[in-house]
C-alpha cells in the first residue's frame, strides 16, 4: 500500500531538488568536521611538543586556542546549516507541500 500524496511528493523535481541540496549539504560538513576534528586528535596524537608551545610568555599552550578553534568552527558550520535549512530548504519545502495539496 503507498499513499497518493507521499507518491505525489518523491516525484515532485523539487523534492529531489531539495533532498540532493540538503544530503549535499550535510555530506560536505561532515567531511570538513571529520577533517578538523581528527586532524586535532592527530595532533594530540602524533605531535605533542607542537600543541605544547607556549603562546607568548604566559602559560597557556598553542593546544588550547587550536582547540577552541575547533569548537568555533563547529558553531560556524551549525550556522551554515541552519542558514540553509530555514531559507532555502524550508522555502522549497513549502512549496513541495504546496504542490502536493492541489
Amino acid at each position: 500500500m503507498s499513499d497518493p500524496i507521499v507518491d505525489k511528493i518523491k516525484s515532485n523535481p523539487k523534492y529531489q531538488e531539495l533532498q540532493k541540496k540538503r544530503n549535499g549539504l550535510g555530506f560536505l560538513l561532515t567531511v570538513l568536521m571529520l577533517v578538523v576534528y581528527y586532524g586535532y586528535i592527530a595532533l594530540i596524537a602524533f605531535n605533542k611538543p607542537f600543541l605544547a608551545q607556549p603562546v607568548g610568555e604566559g602559560v597557556t599552550s598553542l593546544g588550547i586556542p587550536i582547540g577552541m578553534g575547533v569548537i568555533i568552527f563547529t558553531i560556524i558550520i551549525t550556522g551554515i546549516y541552519v542558514k540553509r535549512a530555514n531559507g532555502e530548504f524550508d522555502q522549497l519545502t513549502k512549496d513541495i507541500l504546496k504542490d502536493a495539496n492541489q
